[in-house]
């Protein structure tokens, strides 16, 4: 291969990574954090008790809603996994339209509602990964596409543009400035490079037919058409005006695990509940296998007979499910989620460290370091709002979980508002002092932050996910631990100034 040619594609590689670097940097941590968005939605509502088995969580959801909502049109029962605890119900009356929103309520052990606090929690960061913040969903996902594209160019570029990439992995020289930094970036690049891959594309197959709508046109007329022939959808008939018991949905339960051959009900929706024309639609669990398409069996509401069933997916669309799966790793199990994790968590210092490295690299080429153009101490403030920036901001928004009024209206917007103030006020920060300031100061606070917030966290509100405590405080240390690493750094460029200066020291006393 030309050396031209590698030169070009490390150009290429150099500045597909920047453009979009901060960009990329807040989609890679929001959606590894992601991978715990059941685990950090439980941790952020510590009023819902202890998980409980699905034939009394549906137990008392139909005994809560026959007392409170037995003519409701429809009822909705939300059962959690093993990762998550609490059963959630909701209902509409025959006056509400399909289309609004049903607000869920939260039963306990002893079907009894719960006062649980209003929030987002791992949803918000789930969504913010692709959808992004304060801006139109439509926009948002392009943006992600975008900078999901310009990824999938960088690392691509990125391997041809390193010759020795596998030989440099198992090269680490520390305090070496630039050599340092490029080491750790091909160090974390390598480790995790079929994850990178792998998450990167499948992460654009899964909003495809918003990039690419074409096949989706021209095969089924239009995206709609597609989607209705892949979403299992059933006739719901009216009211009869006859009364019939609903049957047990434990009953439903069973029977919609026998049809899929075992596996997990997540929701149950149950419409004309008391009619003779009630109907069951039952929706198996997205953990219980690696496609995440819908997968549903609709029964009699009087007699729990199934009625229909989805129907078998082409390979099309079960690879389609499947790399959507294997994008959002809802099937994996704890291990396998923990591998996710940490992969995640290598991608997004591999961001970090690309866009660090940028300038560090071109720091040397300056005619005057200590004077640097705009453009280069912008990209230095960017680098010290997004990198340190956004940790101190979500640190924040769980602050704000814990400290908001439960009553306070539009709380969970609340939340997120903080964490984005708190940010705002970061890169306002990095903008009116130096960046060796900046990174000290920044992750100082989001160090102090976590572990303060951990630590109070297991003394006063004392939830049943402790170790999700204990990571909050495991990443406040590593936080803790980058500040005390740049306050006690030297520069390779003050080192070299301060030994040519004491030579010539030596030389004028000779």
């Amino acid at each position: 291969m030309s050396g031209r040619f590698r030169q070009t594609q490390a150009s290429l590689h150099t500045w597909s990574g920047l453009v979009v670097g901060w960009v990329l940097y807040a989609m890679f941590l929001a959606g590894t954090v992601s991978f715990w968005r059941e685990e950090i939605t439980r941790w952020t509502q510590p009023e819902i008790g202890a998980h409980q088995p699905a034939d009394v969580d549906v137990a008392n959801a139909q005994r809560y809603l026959q007392a409170h909502a037995a003519h409701a049109a429809q009822w909705d029962i939300a059962l959690p996994d093993q990762r998550g605890a609490g059963v959630s119900v909701s209902f509409r009356d025959k006056a509400t339209p399909r289309t609004a929103t049903m607000a869920p309520i939260f039963l306990d052990a002893h079907g009894e509602p719960i006062n649980v606090r209003a929030t987002e929690g791992g949803d918000f960061f789930y969504r913010l990964h692709f959808d992004m913040h304060y801006m139109p969903i439509f926009w948002g996902r392009w943006l992600a596409g975008i900078c999901a594209m310009a990824m999938l160019i960088a690392i691509v570029s990125g391997v041809i543009t390193h010759k020795k990439i596998f030989v440099d992995f198992f090269t680490f020289r520390p305090r070496k400035g630039q050599r340092s930094w490029l080491d750790g970036h091909n160090a974390l690049a390598v480790l995790a490079l079929p994850f990178h891959l792998m998450i990167t594309y499948t992460g654009l197959v899964t909003l495809m037919t918003m990039y690419m709508p074409w096949g989706a046109d021209g095969s089924n007329g239009s995206r709609n058409a597609l989607f209705a022939a892949i979403i299992p959808t059933y006739v719901t008939p009216a009211a009869s005006g006859h009364s019939k018991p609903l049957v047990d949905l434990r009953i439903a339960l069973d029977t919609a695990g026998r049809t899929w051959g075992g596996g997990h009900v997540a929701t149950l929706k149950v419409t004309q509940p008391g009619d003779a024309s009630a109907r069951i639609v039952a929706e198996r669990a997205g953990s219980d296998r690696i496609s995440s398409n819908l997968v549903t069996v609709q029964m009699d509401g009087t007699t729990g007979a199934v009625i229909a069933a989805s129907r078998p997916e082409s390979p099309g669309v079960l690879t389609r499910g499947g790399m959507i799966g294997v994008h959002a790793g809802r099937f994996a199990p704890l291990e396998m989620r923990w591998l996710y994790f940490v992969l995640g968590m290598a991608g997004t210092a591999m961001v970090a460290t690309g866009l660090i490295l940028w300038t560090v690299k071109r720091r040397a080429q300056l005619p005057d370091p200590a004077r640097p153009y705009f453009g280069f101490r912008l990209v230095e403030r960017l680098n010290v709002a997004f990198v340190a920036g956004m940790p101190l901001g979500m640190s924040a928004f769980l602050w704000a979980n814990r400290l908001l009024p439960h009553g306070m209206g539009e709380r969970a917007a609340w939340e997120i508002h903080t964490m984005f103030i708190v940010w705002g006020v970061a890169l306002l920060h990095a903008c009116f002092v130096s960046p060796r300031k900046g990174w000290i100061i920044q992750f100082a606070l989001a160090g102090v932050s976590l572990v303060a917030l951990a630590i109070g966290d297991v003394v006063i509100v004392r939830t049943d996910f402790v170790w999700i405590d204990l990571v909050i405080a495991a990443h406040g240390a590593v936080c803790m631990a980058i500040a005390w690493g740049v306050a006690r750094h030297t520069p390779v460029s003050t080192k070299l100034r301060k030994e040519a200066k004491s030579a010539s020291g030596r030389k004028e006393h000779a």
